[in-house]
């Protein structure tokens, strides 16, 4: 069944997200400075600094935290942040997608050149890989916090667009541009997530034998560890 690879898939990646909550942080912190260099610190007038406390909020990140860098984002000396995202083919055709953040993209294209010359890989031409990859709303929810029915209706009427259950987990997904309208819905309902956040989803999964599948978490775990990458993703099945 297509839908177990894909929730088994996302709940290897929250573990790995919940052992590394600073990477979380880390991310949020950059993309605020991002935010207020490019816009202001008044999320009142700052559309994207809004969107980004939005997820400081889903992330438990305290409210100092958040205070402390939009002040230092307003100082000339702190460098901006840049997105980008590296896409690699890895063992037995595997697609990765790695996320950036970077105040120097020299040091970060120099690191995943150094990835994939010690742990294996390519770096594939952009879109080579993204194509495989939709980016999706995803929110899950502990089914000890909710009645399934009741969460369905809620999350289909505020603008979700699929529905599914893994374990100890309610999954809703949602269109990338609905992932805050279904949130705030939920929040307003009373109904507490365990997670929100922006993923890229594969369309189509890739089966590797053991030593493949081997090889490819050792390249993923090196790229996560790298201090500008942010999140990685695969279509590893």
């Amino acid at each position: 069944m297509a839908g177990h690879s894909k929730w088994a898939n996302i709940k290897h990646r929250k573990g790995r997200a919940d052992a590394a909550k600073g990477k979380i942080f880390s991310r949020i912190t950059k993309e605020i400075i991002s935010a207020v260099k490019q816009g202001g610190p008044d999320p009142k007038s700052n559309s994207k600094l809004r969107l980004v406390l939005q997820k400081a909020r889903i992330a438990n990140m305290p409210n100092d935290n958040i205070e402390r860098n939009i002040k230092k984002a307003t100082s000339a000396d702190q460098a901006d942040f840049t997105e980008t995202t590296y896409e690699l083919y890895g063992y037995g055709g595997v697609g990765i997608l790695v996320e950036i953040m970077t105040d120097n993209r020299n040091r970060a294209a120099s690191d995943m050149r150094i990835a994939t010359n010690k742990k294996g890989g390519t770096i594939a031409t952009p879109g080579a890989v993204a194509f495989n990859f939709d980016r999706k709303g995803i929110i899950q929810v502990l089914k000890k916090n909710a009645v399934e029915d009741e969460l369905f209706l809620i999350a289909t009427e505020a603008g979700a667009e699929d529905f599914d259950a893994a374990e100890d987990l309610y999954i809703i997904t949602t269109p990338s541009d609905r992932l805050f309208q279904v949130k705030d819905k939920l929040d307003e309902m009373g109904i507490i997530c365990e997670e929100a956040d922006l993923q890229m989803i594969p369309k189509v999964y890739v089966e590797c034998d053991a030593e493949a599948q081997k090889s490819n978490l050792e390249l993923i775990d090196y790229l996560e560890a790298l201090d500008d990458v942010d999140v990685v993703y695969h279509n590893m099945k």
